[in-house]
């Protein structure tokens, strides 16, 4: 065996050929989990294996100071913020399966954080039994429990799905959860004796046969379709004969807080008619938002990656939820340039709304990923700040961004490695809540810098 060999790191590299960054356990997570569709491939990784990778990053963590916190405290941000349903769970697991001191302590917080939507209770119980039913932990019965108290009669009668393996009833039997006062206890009883009474939905409604014009008309002036449910049946809505002026109506009126906002773009592919509506509608995520000053350059990855589904069920592509994160920041930069890059890169007229997205998917500049390029661009035209939404699989490193100036990179996929790390502020993830980061993060530097001059 040779001895006289150098001690460096071996250099790791994106899945293009890019020198990639080292980054620790915790970062390695947040760019694991926060654009993350639990099992679902991606256009160089495969699903299980990013799920392995997930599972064994927590479990190194886990072993360090406060690791309990830290893995709770990001599987919290990824369902409340990042708005995923099953990533966050299978985090919730790790802590459950380590059985340690430090993590018994904050299971049952974490799950009662972590759970907004009652079939995720039995989901969670399903995750927790993949590799074998076994007996729930007492810290996860009151977890589960607590969890349990949180949800009202619409909510439990929604989401009581017989098809489901591990049913609500079966949670409640499970944790022996106390209800918080008689109301719940009768709710509850509806419940374990399979009374409950399904609520007026429109599931329910198609279900039981009803015409499906009549129900969409009617669940809309009665106000009963959340936004969600309003966006995903645009299309159905419109084959039934629906009428736009009510379906325009809603869309005015619909809150947006708890919708991502690529399911507009999602929308907008099956009812381009209602486009004015529904980038309004889009539009309101950013109510209150703090504007960025000076002149920004948005940087978007248009590459071959970037056009592939972030689900097997879903036609919604990395490019599709790059373009939603830039029509927002759009609206909340002062004076913006965009480029757009692939192989090549250039800019593109500085558009709104669905016309940004249009400029951006239909851009000449596709194939594969200079990022390096794309940054010379931006820094030719100038920028107080440079903001890159992109997979980071480049086959080009990347250097700093303009001296003296902020730089961002958004990574919007789940690869095991990137390159936008060192002297960039690194983002995972594709909500709107990236924008209001961006916002605190700066007004965080500017108080900072004051405060130092203060001094």
């Amino acid at each position: 065996m040779r001895t006289n060999v150098s001690g460096k790191k071996a250099l790791l590299y994106t899945h293009e050929g890019a020198v990639a960054v080292f980054i620790n356990p915790v970062e390695q997570l947040r760019r694991s989990v926060m654009a993350n569709m639990l099992w679902e491939d991606e256009f160089y990784e495969d699903g299980q294996s990013i799920a392995k990778r997930i599972q064994e990053t927590t479990a190194e963590i886990l072993k360090q100071k406060n690791g309990a916190d830290t893995v709770a405290n990001i599987a919290f941000e990824a369902r409340t913020q990042m708005k995923l349903r099953h990533v966050p769970l299978l985090l919730l697991v790790a802590l459950i399966q380590a059985k340690t001191k430090e993590t018994r302590a904050v299971v049952a917080g974490a799950i009662n954080h972590v759970i907004q939507r009652p079939d995720e209770l039995g989901e969670l119980v399903s995750l927790y039994w993949k590799p074998k039913k076994q007996s729930l932990t007492a810290q996860m019965k009151k977890g589960l429990a607590a969890a349990f108290q949180k949800f009202d009669g619409y909510a439990l009668g929604k989401w009581n799905a017989d098809s489901a393996a591990v049913k609500l009833r079966d949670v409640l039997f499970l944790t022996h959860a106390k209800p918080k006062d008689d109301a719940q206890a009768e709710l509850w009883k509806k419940l374990a004796e399979k009374t409950l009474e399904s609520p007026d939905t429109w599931e329910v409604a198609l279900s039981a046969g009803a015409d499906k014009k009549e129900t969409f008309t009617r669940l809309l002036a009665e106000e009963k379709l959340g936004a969600l449910a309003l966006l995903r049946n645009l299309r159905n809505m419109q084959q039934a004969g629906v009428d736009e002026g009510a379906i325009r109506k809603a869309l005015a009126t619909m809150k947006t807080e708890r919708v991502l906002p690529f399911r507009f773009i999602t929308a907008a592919r099956y009812a381009p008619k209602l486009e004015p509506e529904l980038e309004a509608a889009m539009f309101k995520c950013l109510e209150g938002a703090e504007k960025l000053p000076g002149k920004t350059v948005l940087v978007v990855d248009n590459s071959g990656s970037m056009d592939y589904v972030i689900s097997a069920k879903s036609e919604l592509k990395r490019v599709d939820a790059a373009c939603a994160l830039a029509m927002l920041l759009r609206e909340v930069c002062d004076e913006v340039q965009i480029v757009v890059f692939g192989s090549t890169a250039g800019l593109i007229a500085p558009r709104r709304g669905f016309a940004l997205r249009d400029a951006i998917t239909s851009s000449e500049h596709s194939g594969g990923t200079d990022t390096a390029l794309a940054l010379k661009v931006a820094e030719k035209e100038g920028y107080d700040r440079c903001i890159v939404i992109t997979d980071e699989q480049s086959h080009t490193s990347v250097g700093a961004p303009a001296k003296g100036k902020k730089g961002y990179f958004i990574n919007v996929a789940s690869n095991k490695n990137g390159v936008g790390y060192g002297k960039w502020v690194h983002v995972d993830g594709w909500s709107e809540a990236i924008v209001d980061y961006i916002a605190c993060y700066e007004q965080l530097q500017t108080d900072e810098n004051s405060a130092t001059v203060d001094e």
